[in-house]
């Protein structure tokens, strides 16, 4: 009879405490779903903001102020030269940060051995990935357009201010991230995998090519399309580099003349354009800014598409 009572509380008991649970989990459960829509919310408010006062500037210039240079006059002020200039230093930080950002990851992660300055280094490059832009930007300004002038280009009015100094400084920029994110991917990997490799009797960069690459590549390439998208849309790295962020003059010189030539960008443009006074810069502020998104989608995109097919590939 006793036992049959205390078998009986406990029961009552579990199910009581499993209630609690249950409702702690709703509870739960309902605040991240509300957090979710507060920021929801908010995202949609700004971009209704934006197309409210940017949408106009389309409704009534259509294509042109897509291919207009810049300009002090409002009504014909266009954003062709920093559209063509983000795009231009985007191949900088493709070319130059994903390639040897993958690769230092790889040798970190696949290759190094487990020594105290090993651990130190990937601690660095933990650290810079949370560096405020504008540190970059100094770096830039110090090393690429200073130290290596006569690399980077005669510039505008000062040497060095040119797209190169603005591509290698937005691909510093960026490396750390793409170097974190891929060491994360990197172990992620499963280790069966490894050691099933290793005893079929694959060498070690048989492994990494055939099997650990493979697996983690989702994750490394969506690092490195969150890594262009920050490099994008970056402004204040590029304001310490040379940026213009007035009226631009472009020549007809060759394309290696134009890459150590002065530059701008879409981030630029809309620094400059929100400082300007009166209602026809204000919309044109906007305008910019929704070319800015639209191309980031696009530019993101595109880089997914392709990540989609090497993983089918793969």
């Amino acid at each position: 009879m006793v036992g049959s009572t205390s078998a009986t509380v406990g029961s009552v008991d579990l199910l009581l405490r499993g209630r609690r649970r249950e409702l702690r989990e709703r509870v739960f459960e309902g605040l991240l779903l509300a957090t979710l829509l507060v920021a929801m919310l908010i995202l949609v408010a700004l971009l209704f903001s934006i197309v409210r006062r940017g949408w106009p500037v389309f409704a009534e210039r259509g294509m042109d102020f897509l291919t207009s240079p810049q300009s002090s006059l409002p009504q014909r002020a266009g954003v062709v030269q920093g559209l063509i200039g983000s795009l231009i230093l985007m191949v900088f930080v493709a070319v130059l940060a994903f390639p040897l950002g993958i690769g230092a990851a790889i040798y970190l992660e696949e290759y190094a051995r487990d020594t105290r300055l090993t651990r130190l280094i990937v601690t660095n490059i933990r650290n810079l990935a949370g560096v405020p832009a504008i540190v970059y930007g100094i770096l830039g300004l110090v090393i690429f357009v200073d130290f290596l002038r006569r690399v980077t280009g005669p510039g505008g009015g000062k040497p060095g201010v040119s797209y190169i100094s603005g591509g290698l400084t937005l691909a510093v920029l960026v490396m750390p991230i793409v170097i974190v994110t891929t060491m994360e991917a990197l172990r992620a990997v499963p280790l069966s995998i490894r050691e099933a490799a290793y005893g079929v009797g694959a060498t070690r960069w048989e492994v990494v090519r055939n099997h650990v690459l493979p697996y983690a590549a989702p994750g490394v390439l969506t690092g490195t399309i969150l890594s262009l998208a920050r490099a994008f849309g970056e402004t204040a790295p590029l304001l310490l580099v040379g940026a213009i962020t007035g009226f631009l003059a472009t020549g007809s010189g060759t394309f290696l003349e134009t890459l150590r030539g002065p530059y701008t960008t879409l981030p630029t443009i809309v620094f400059d354009w929100s400082r300007q006074f009166g209602q026809e810069f204000q919309q044109l502020t906007s305008a910019a800014i929704m070319v800015l998104l639209g191309t980031i989608l696009v530019v993101n995109s595109v880089a997914i598409v392709l990540r989609n097919r090497f993983e089918r590939r793969w």
